[in-house]
């Protein structure tokens, strides 16, 4: 196994794999990335037995083909840190890999590629295309509402809802909820909903980087796997049914809120400074044409402010964690928010005025 490759292009698609792969392992080969050089190709794949990420990189200079794994995390700090432009010369000799750079030289150990575990994925029944761009801007709406690590392991993830043409993300953690409809720009001809987990959904975000490019969507009930430019990118899914969600907007509603999104903001950041560690609860006092923001916490300190607001319904005052209404707030498009809470007080939806994609709704706390 024989190659030369420059730092440009393999640095971007190492980062990318080497991301998925845990720091601690059960299995040292799964610290490894594999390495598979034939026909101007060089193929490499990283892995955590949960979630693969596939790139090919095409290279004219194989002078010798083959395959082998080497350290993740070192292979990787070896080419970021060598310079801009630098051409790296890649040679398998027996058990060790020399890495040529300039005036650079490293040999990394390496572990036989035929003990690489394989991933396993099931036929894919349905298939659909989507703009990178929109995907990802629905999966940053949405995956801040993401569980972490609870015994309800549906909520450890996405739901992604195929219905036809119109694509649905739902994130919550059972306190909030993020809802992002958008149209998906051609008829699928079925209905599915599948939970991606926690991990696949934020390397997924964090993978697409170009708005222009299309993904080529492949799923089947236990796996999914989609197609990015030069990566593939697979994840097993959460075998759970995620909980109905629906009966949350059939309830009578009191009059919607409208207040500008950026003074809201600046003032929930600055009361919530005072509020409780553990809770970080705020009351939100509503009469008239007043939104008033409290706070308080065990040391006594309070904080207090005053907000211009629109709404014509009955005075109100109902607590919500501060955070989840920060992290609701800052996802909206629009200058405006549009608070609407419902008749029994038990929860609050906030959107945008304008036909909005997104809905996020937060549960109130008690004081």
């Amino acid at each position: 196994m024989k190659f030369i490759i420059s730092k440009d292009q393999i640095l971007a698609p190492l980062q990318q794999i080497v991301s998925v792969i845990e720091k601690r392992q059960t299995m040292p080969i799964l610290s490894n990335v594999l390495l598979q050089a034939s026909d101007d190709q060089l193929v490499m794949t990283g892995t955590d037995t949960e979630i693969q990420i596939v790139a090919k990189l095409n290279i004219e200079s194989i002078s010798h083909s083959g395959e082998i794994t080497v350290p993740a995390r070192k292979f990787l700090d070896i080419c970021r840190l060598l310079p801009n432009g630098a051409e790296i010369h890649f040679e398998l000799q027996e058990d060790k890999v020399k890495m040529v750079s300039g005036r650079s030289r490293f040999s990394l150990s390496t572990l036989p590629a035929e003990h690489y575990p394989e991933f396993n994925e099931s036929e894919f029944e349905h298939s659909f295309l989507l703009n990178a761009g929109k995907f990802k801007k629905a999966l940053d709406k949405t995956v801040f509402c993401m569980a972490n690590q609870d015994v309800r392991y549906y909520l450890n993830g996405l739901l992604l809802n195929i219905s036809n043409s119109k694509l649905k993300l739902v994130a919550s953690d059972g306190h909030r909820l993020s809802i992002y409809e958008d149209d998906i720009g051609q008829a699928t001809g079925y209905e599915s909903r599948i939970i991606m987990p926690r991990k696949a959904v934020q390397e997924l975000s964090r993978l697409l980087d170009d708005a222009d490019a299309e993904l080529n969507i492949q799923f089947s009930s236990n796996n999914i796997r989609i197609y990015y430019k030069d990566v593939v990118f697979s994840s097993k899914l959460i075998d759970a049914k995620f909980p109905d969600f629906s009966k949350v907007f059939n309830q009578s509603f009191m009059s919607p809120l409208l207040i500008q999104k950026q003074l809201l903001r600046e003032a929930l950041t600055r009361v919530a400074i005072l509020s409780n560690e553990k809770y970080k609860g705020v009351t939100f006092d509503i009469s008239g044409d007043l939104l008033r923001l409290s706070t308080h916490n065990p040391e006594h300190d309070e904080a207090e402010e005053e907000l211009i607001i629109d709404y014509q319904g009955e005075p109100l005052s109902i607590s919500f964690n501060s955070q989840y209404m920060l992290d609701a707030v800052s996802n909206l498009d629009s200058e405006l928010a549009v608070l609407t809470i419902a008749g029994n007080a038990s929860s609050c939806f906030i959107e945008e005025p304008e036909q909005p994609l997104f809905k996020f709704i937060v549960m109130p706390m008690r004081m």
